[in-house]
């Protein structure tokens, strides 16, 4: 717990940007929409960390890294979303208890899986996830924030590739023969 004896700003405030000159109710309807998407992106990112370290398997080496990859893709994702609440006047979600209030998905529990259903698992909460910040384009273009949309839709491109990637991963193709499966 902070010893500090004054708060800066408390969280759920929104102090108007003079430099962004975004309407104050306007901009706090976008922080909500980007700490809901902050807190979505560090679910997802555990999830996807939890799958890189427990990836076992004849495709053990290509999995691994790119789940780091695409754990490393939200955590910056993550990053650009607080500091674009926090630009529009707002305070990004931060404490584990407020990022479970606000996170519209769920991680798989805390068992381990075999591969396959560990990504058919993450499919869906990427899925969940692009359906959000598709919601959360429209949001900001309409109220005139196109930053923010342009910020989300970068989000969205990179996020929708990572979950075309794992689709991939979860085709039944493989160069691996059944006899070295067992």
């Amino acid at each position: 717990m902070s010893t500090q004896k004054t708060v800066n700003q408390e969280f759920g405030t929104v102090e108007e940007s003079e430099a962004l000159r975004i309407d104050a109710e306007k901009a706090e309807q976008i922080i909500d929409a980007l700490n809901a998407d902050l807190a979505d992106a560090y679910v997802l990112y555990h999830q996807l960390k939890k799958h890189h370290w427990n990836v076992e398997g004849a495709e053990f080496r290509d999995l691994h890294l790119f789940l780091g990859e695409a754990a490393g893709n939200v955590e910056e994702a993550a990053d650009e979303l607080a500091e674009r609440a926090q630009a529009l006047g707002g305070t990004p979600v931060s404490s584990m208890g407020n990022l479970q209030e606000h996170a519209t998905i769920e991680a798989e529990d805390e068992d381990v899986y075999d591969i396959r259903t560990s990504l058919a698992n993450d499919m869906e909460l990427y899925g969940d996830v692009i359906e959000s910040l598709r919601d959360h384009v429209e949001l900001a273009e309409n109220l005139g924030d196109h930053a923010t949309a342009q910020i989300l839709r970068d989000i969205l491109v990179e996020t929708e590739d990572d979950a075309h990637h794992i689709e991939h991963y979860l085709e039944s193709d493989t160069l691996v023969s059944e006899s070295t499966m067992h």
